[in-house]
């Protein structure tokens, strides 16, 4: 999951999970219209009448809009695609790949990657389709699949067709919250390493140099340390403000990749004892990890959406994930040659205990500090808003502060039951990445398009895409519990192999 890092792109034009009350979407839509001008690549003419031939990326032609003046240029909607799809699931590719083996680990990204890329077109291209047919504005994610069911044979599809939008909404809160999982564990390693470190942290940064590491608490005591920061970060509700820490956590991530790649390029050792293909058994753990990185198919409508021009988005969304698959791979193939089989849950880990590298593990420590607000955003907003609806005014404010820091609480103690980094990515790349970048588009093609006719070779490929997906969730959630419940046999503690 990747890792989106913009849910003001993405995943906040949910509504809430029904679909339903106002009161639950009312954020949503002052964001749309507000913050951005937000308007839909598939509006209908001026004349009213919705655009011909939008079924999918065959018709760039058709797409019409307003207000194209105030929409996001080519350049700024790539940002935003990479921004999304970059996070704290790139540093954990190495061990990801070292969970498939040297030769399968990249092949496997690399097909991982195109078979992502497809289900985020067939998305935009049912979306489109339904847009056109219903003249609607904008559908998102929950919007299309529920759709979708209304468009099936059969009746009880129809019938319950509102329970898409409600399974889609439960899943992309059960990824956000799940990522925030992630940032509580990723704080805590990071943070206990450098504080372990301390001091013996000079300006030698040798690979060969033997630091004594400091004696000091557990990586969950550190959690509860983190927790009321956090809870105070999440306070702030307003969006803008908010992306100005998105913008100075992006600068921060940056330039830690660019000094961890020119760490990792060095000093390669022969790679030739490193196994082609790991055991079956670690594999699992290397789908949810991977399928984790690629999660980012909830900012690709909103960003569509955006456009000035969106009849460009197909080619953005091509160069731009082809620049993901391009750099996970790198990073995962580099990272595990460099390191071998010391390589930790992220990355971040692995470098050198110098005063430099302590700088990028502080820097993008801090860069995940201030994305976990922003993550944070889209579920508060889906769950929030119809529970305060239910108090006076009067202590609207104070449930709704309640509501924030119950919610922060439970990631954190989530994340204190789970302290292995490597498995919370893979648990929530399994449970929920897994259903919405792979399951869920390949079915919903199934249901916009059957009834008007379909090639068996296309429903036969997207039934194997679905099934693929199923069985890395049924399998890789399966795996990762496994292995926190009874880990392998060289892990001592999970909690100071990720720290030491």
């Amino acid at each position: 999951m990747a890792d989106p890092k913009v849910p003001e792109d993405g995943a906040v034009e949910l509504g809430t999970p029904d679909g339903t009350a106002p009161t639950g979407t009312m954020s949503t839509r002052r964001l749309r219209s507000e913050d951005y001008n937000d308007y839909s690549s598939t509006d209908v003419t001026p004349e009213g009448s919705p655009p011909d031939g939008m079924n999918g990326f065959a018709h760039p032609e058709s797409y019409q809009r307003f207000g194209e003046t105030n929409g996001t240029t080519w350049y700024q909607t790539l940002i935003h695609l990479l921004k999304g799809n970059i996070g704290t699931g790139l540093l954990g590719l190495p061990l990801a790949v070292k969970n498939a083996g040297i030769l399968l680990g990249p092949l496997s990204l690399l097909v991982m990657g195109v078979v992502a890329v497809h289900c985020m077109g067939i998305l935009v291209k049912c979306a489109h389709h339904f847009c056109n047919r219903f003249q609607k504005q904008f559908l998102d994610y929950g919007g299309a699949v529920m759709y979708g069911l209304e468009a099936t044979p059969s009746a009880c599809l129809r019938t319950h067709a509102i329970w898409g939008r409600r399974i889609v909404g439960l899943f992309l809160i059960i990824t956000q919250l799940g990522f925030c999982c992630v940032y509580f564990v990723f704080l805590a390693d990071n943070l206990k390493q450098v504080v372990s470190a301390a001091n013996g942290t000079t300006n030698d940064c040798s690979p060969n140099r033997t630091v004594v590491m400091t004696p000091t608490m557990d990586s969950r005591l550190y959690m509860l340390s983190i927790l009321p920061f956090v809870v105070l970060l999440t306070f702030i509700q307003n969006l803008k403000v908010l992306s100005i820490f998105s913008m100075l956590a992006n600068v921060a991530m940056l330039g830690s990749l660019v000094v961890i790649y020119q760490y990792i390029v060095r000093d390669i050792p022969d790679p030739r004892n490193l196994p082609l293909a790991a055991a079956w058994k670690t594999y699992p753990l290397f789908f949810g990890t991977a399928i984790f990185a690629f999660e980012g198919i909830g900012v690709v409508l909103p960003l569509e959406n955006k456009m000035k021009k969106p009849r460009q988005f197909p080619v953005i969304l091509y160069v731009g994930m082809s620049i993901v698959t391009i750099l996970y791979i790198s990073l995962g193939v580099l990272g595990y040659l460099r390191f071998g089989a010391d390589i930790q849950a992220s990355i971040t880990l692995n470098l050198p205990n110098c005063w430099l590298y302590q700088a990028v593990k502080l820097l993008f420590s801090f860069g995940i500090f201030f994305t976990y607000a922003v993550q944070f955003y889209v579920p508060a907003e889906i769950i929030i808003p119809p529970l305060v609806a239910r108090v006076s005014e009067r202590w609207g404010w104070l449930v709704n502060l309640l509501l924030r820091m119950a919610l922060v609480c439970v990631t954190c103690v989530l994340a204190i039951l789970i302290p292995r980094l490597d498995l919370v990515i893979s648990l929530v790349g399994s449970i929920s990445s897994s259903a919405l970048a792979l399951i869920f588009p390949p079915l919903l093609e199934i249901a916009t398009y059957y009834s008007e006719g379909m090639h068996p070779l296309v429903i036969a490929k997207d039934i194997a895409i679905s099934l693929f997906g199923f069985v890395g969730f049924v399998v890789g959630t399966y795996e990762a519990l496994v292995e926190l419940v009874a880990p392998a046999a060289t892990v001592v503690n999970a909690t100071t192999v990720l720290v030491q």
